[in-house]
């Protein structure tokens, strides 16, 4: 009976899970902020780019 209970706090397989779910987590945090990010600097080249072909030629 002890060594089982032994055995059950030695077992680590859930908490890798766990660290490897935070992990994935926190990547994907990363992405979606580099994502938006460059959106936003995709964004204002696109409007910039519209405001100089609509701008009226000398």
């Amino acid at each position: 009976m002890m060594t089982k209970f032994r055995n059950l706090l030695k077992n680590n397989d859930g908490a890798t899970a766990i660290e490897y779910g935070l992990i994935a987590a926190l990547i994907g945090v990363v992405i979606i902020s580099a994502v938006t990010a460059l959106g936003t600097t995709i964004e204002t080249q696109f409007n910039n780019i519209e405001q100089a072909i609509a701008a009226p030629q000398p």
